[in-house]
């Protein structure tokens, strides 16, 4: 693994333990060598995120979407920050310069990136793992959601077991490091 991308919201959240726990992953990217790919945002988690692996010396890449630039969200002081056209681009774009993804607690935007890339792990269009870091129990409810999603037939087994949702840096990295990417589904009439 060389990069991963995280993401994370422009919020910071309403709760200390969120940043805290954001410091403590750009700290672990750093530590394990492995750039961020991320939104490219400098408020919120995403700009907690950035600035502490800078400040490490670690190495950011972000990617942002010209309307969000417009709107002065993005943050200039990156190993690398590529405008794009659109979040569609933008998210292809950081499943191609990364080797794992990891969500941060996030509002909408983060939990449909997450998804999306897990989603597309199983039609065999992103080899990468997918993490939820579930800081102070964040994703308890979605983990009990996709744990129904299989218990009701509408994913299986092998695949869930594909999706991590973990608040421990070491066993996340663990997860990464021996992940497999699930089978690619077949379809029969």
């Amino acid at each position: 693994m060389k990069r991963i991308a995280v993401y994370c919201g422009a919020s910071i959240g309403n709760d200390d333990i969120y940043k805290e726990s954001t410091v403590k992953l750009a700290d672990w990217l750093v530590e394990n060598n492995l750039g961020l790919v991320y939104g490219g945002g400098g408020v919120g988690l995403m700009g907690a995120l950035a600035q502490e692996v800078i400040s490490k010396n670690g190495e950011v890449y972000g990617i942002m979407p010209q309307e969000l630039v417009d709107r002065g969200a993005a943050f200039e002081e990156l190993t690398d920050l590529k405008i794009v056209e659109n979040m569609s681009i933008r998210k292809q774009q950081m499943l191609e310069l990364s080797d794992g993804c990891i969500a941060l607690p996030g509002g909408p935007g983060t939990l449909e990136e997450i998804i999306e890339a897990f989603s597309w792990a199983r039609l065999g269009d992103n080899d990468n793992p997918c993490v939820l870091y579930n800081v102070d129990g964040y994703f308890d409810p979605l983990k009990l959601m996709f744990d129904s999603m299989t218990d009701k037939g509408f994913l299986t087994k092998a695949d869930r077991e594909k999706l991590f949702f973990s608040d421990s840096l070491d066993d996340i990295y663990q997860f990464m490091g021996s992940y497999v990417p699930p089978m690619i589904r077949k379809y029969s009439k």
